[in-house]
């Protein structure tokens, strides 16, 4: 069955059957032989604009023409012929193609007709005008970039990929009008806010990873966590599709001395093993291979946190599967208009501009009953509040048991826990019983406050419920929560830290060289060399310490500590030393 078969079978298939949502019916489906990103990219493109290709269909008589032609296929088949830049993707002998290239001339002058008609000076304006339009409710949210530092800087992308876009100093200007704006975000670093309706995914730098599509409030869960090298190595629990994790890698990237192999290991699981291949893929794409270390179907749960394997690591991201309530735009399947099929008898309507049904209206009538649609996409029909509730006790059982394993990890001193919810039981709930449990009490975990988290965050307005809280207001201003439709232009989501002291070898956290007030260590202007604190020169009462560490062939101390800002397009050499000793006691991970 060819590629466009099989998306007009998804498209005409009913919810009851399928699920309603697009990547549900999509991804859900097993015996596929094309590829299901081809597949979904195909029908959402063609969804978006099938109230073009229907004027085009109609007014060129296709189907008239064409009799073996479905309204649905006549659809999919105009969409690669007039927007796709390699064409119909079948042989130019095969007949779903001839069927649409021999009227190429007709219907090439009723686009251009359509266009007209909706003042459209060209294709990419009407491209732009389609998109926003298609995008709905999700129109009044920017479109997210993380600028990924393994493999460029942001100075270099506004200079390039963003170099003919407008900045403006808010969201609201980003998304108020048509036309290509940005806004560099005040609280997290070297990310994007651009127009919703650019279509990054067809730029270079998205293509080679140097550009990563990313939430904002997905961003928060890594640079809360900011982990250091003296913290050891980092866990993502739940790793895929891989977003955090390379997020991750690229702040462990980034406090990388200059000239030295990194110190850490970012561990990435992933108990899926279908997920797992897209992790991978994911972080192959984004240059952090030589920090990460992969799990192939590994149960985060199921791994003993006494591990030699495990014994330096120090920092954890648990983003585990939630509700997916405060995620936009997910619960739909788009609306398709379609052609007219000769010999039926078009009835009038009192509304022209209302959207058309499917081909099948008994089909794909929706249902009135709630879709619980959680973060891995899986859907679920809610009867009842009570249904409802018992759900959530489920996920809030299972995220609270993942919690207390990470606290058990014996070098572990910092924790983020995330969803993307906006459910108390799955958010300040998990983290009170949490907090209460014998666990944390016996090891001395206590929630982040406020006040000691990175400055982006801890600048964050929107905190924590006191009342989810149960009246604990330290808790509540430590969590941080974010809501969709509040006008900050970022989906539903929460995320608090845990923290624990652990002996270290400094206790002012700093190690022994000297740093600049925003952290940086202080080099030699001739040399390069970091600058040694009085106390520990040559001489001095820690003089210990750099005959403790591991020297160069030039007898200088190699430095183990973090340097804040440095230029990370050498990612591609970095590689990691640590662990090797122990790959024969475990084979969960691959290199």
């Amino acid at each position: 069955m060819s590629l466009y078969h099989e998306t007009a079978e998804i498209l005409s298939a009913t919810p009851s059957n399928t699920g309603g949502n697009l990547k549900t019916r999509v991804f859900g489906k097993k015996d596929l032989k094309s590829p299901p990103q081809q597949v979904y990219a195909l029908a959402l493109e063609t969804c978006k604009w099938s109230a073009v290709l229907r004027e085009v269909i109609d007014n060129s008589e296709l189907l008239r023409h064409e009799r073996k032609l479905t309204p649905l296929l006549a659809l999919l088949l105009l969409h690669d012929f007039l927007l796709s830049k390699k064409g119909i993707a079948l042989p130019a002998s095969h007949g779903l193609r001839a069927s649409i290239e021999r009227h190429k001339a007709r219907l090439n002058a009723e686009f251009t007709r359509a266009r007209l008609r909706r003042k459209a000076g060209s294709v990419e304006a009407l491209r732009e005008q389609i998109t926003t339009e298609f995008l709905g409710e999700a129109a009044r949210y920017p479109r997210w970039v993380r600028v990924n530092t393994l493999k460029t800087t942001i100075e270099d992308q506004l200079a390039t990929t963003f170099a003919d876009f407008t900045k403006v100093l808010s969201l609201y200007e980003v998304t108020a009008k048509l036309g290509k704006y940005l806004h560099v975000d005040n609280h997290i670093p070297n990310l994007l806010a651009i127009s919703p309706s650019f279509e990054v995914t067809k730029t270079e730098a998205y293509t080679s990873g140097a550009v990563i599509l990313q939430d904002k409030a997905s961003c928060f869960p890594a640079y809360l966590l900011d982990p250091r090298s003296e913290d050891g190595d980092v866990i993502d629990s739940c790793s895929a599709p891989g977003n955090k994790t390379t997020h991750l890698a690229a702040i462990v990237h980034s406090r990388i001395p200059e000239g030295e192999k990194c110190p850490q290991t970012v561990y990435a699981f992933e108990k899926d093993k279908k997920r797992s291949r897209t992790l991978e893929k994911m972080v192959k794409l984004a240059g952090a291979k030589d920090i990460t270390r992969m799990s192939f179907g590994q149960d985060f749960l199921k791994v003993d946190p006494n591990s030699d394997l495990f014994r330096n690591v120090g920092c954890l991201l648990l983003d585990p599967s939630c509700s997916g309530s405060g995620i936009v735009g997910r619960d739909d399947m788009p609306p398709i208009h379609l052609p007219e099929i000769p010999g039926t008898t078009k009835k009038p309507s009192a509304n022209p501009g209302r959207k058309r049904k499917r081909e099948d209206s008994d089909a794909v009538k929706e249902t009135s009953q709630p879709v619980l649609v959680d973060d891995d996409g899986n859907e679920l029909l809610i009867s009842s509040e009570k249904e409802l509730k018992a759900r959530l006790e489920a996920l809030s059982s299972f995220q609270l048991t993942l919690l207390l394993h990470a606290m058990k990890f014996p070098a572990a001193k910092k924790i983020t826990y995330s969803t993307c919810s906006i459910h108390a039981e799955e958010n300040e709930q998990v983290v009170l019983k949490a907090l209460q449990s014998d666990i944390a009490r016996g090891r001395g975990w206590r929630i982040l406050p406020r006040a000691q988290q990175v400055r982006g965050l801890r600048e964050w307005p929107v905190r924590g419920s006191i009342e989810a809280s149960d009246g604990n207001a330290e808790v509540a201003e430590a969590c941080i929560r974010s809501y969709k439709d509040d006008g900050r232009g970022v989906m539903g989501f929460f995320v608090a830290g845990f923290v624990r002291d652990v002996p270290t070898e400094f206790e002012d956290g700093d190690g022994p060289y000297l740093r600049d007030d925003d952290g940086r260590i202080i080099r030699d202007p001739i040399s390069g060399m970091p600058t040694l604190k009085p106390e520990y020169k040559p001489g001095s009462s820690n003089d210990a310490y750099s005959t403790s560490q591991p020297a160069r062939d030039d007898g200088v101390v190699v430095e183990q500590e973090e340097e804040d800002g440095i230029d990370s397009d050498d990612a591609s050499g970095t590689t990691t030393d640590q662990c090797t000793t122990d790959e024969d006691e475990w084979n969960g991970f691959g290199d």
